[in-house]
């Protein structure tokens, strides 16, 4: 059994652009293939975990989201990092038609991709973080029952952030990026 970090994709691996549908648009962070790349040279498993329910709204289809994860990989592989696996729920519970909207298990809060991941990968959820920039990814961390969560700053997190009542607010661990998110956990926090 291996540790992880799970990473939310827009806003905190790439510009919060709304539902990324083009891949020509997609834009690393400034300081996000450091953040994976410190991840990786540490041993750690690297997962993405990202709601699309642009998906299910009709706005993209799955070769969209394939063309838009491929770019991301090549761009963190020009700078010598990667991700090893790469996990999205298409779903939302009131948007969208068909069999995409629905209420599921795999859809942030819920903990289902990252269920899904330590299965495939053999994690160790115990040891395992997450990082994002909303409170729903840190609470699907906690219904994984991960070590941690950090919130970073960037896309919405600092909004998130301040939107948190105060005693919540002094738990949450937080980080200007991903790179500082990233030296916080391997240092132990």
């Amino acid at each position: 059994m291996t540790r992880a970090v799970f990473l939310d994709r827009d806003g905190t691996l790439v510009d919060e652009l709304g539902f990324l549908r083009d891949a020509a648009t997609l834009r690393l962070l400034p300081g996000a293939a450091e953040g994976v790349r410190l991840f990786n040279r540490a041993g750690w498993r690297t997962v993405l975990v990202t709601n699309q329910s642009g998906i299910a709204r009709g706005l993209l289809d799955e070769d969209d989201l394939c063309a838009v994860h491929a770019r991301l990989e090549q761009a963190l592989a020009r700078a010598d990092a990667r991700l090893d696996l790469l996990l999205h729920c298409p779903h939302h519970p009131s948007a969208g038609r068909g069999l995409l909207r629905q209420s599921c298990a795999c859809r942030k809060p819920e903990p289902g991709m990252l269920l899904d991941a330590a299965r495939r990968l053999e994690l160790d959820l115990a040891q395992s973080w997450i990082v994002g920039d909303s409170a729903r990814d840190l609470e699907a961390g906690r219904r994984a029952e991960l070590a941690g969560g950090v919130l970073v700053l960037t896309g919405k997190g600092r909004d998130e952030l301040a939107a948190l009542a105060p005693a919540e607010r002094a738990r949450v661990l937080s980080a200007p990026d991903l790179p500082a998110a990233a030296r916080l956990i391997l240092q132990g926090k």
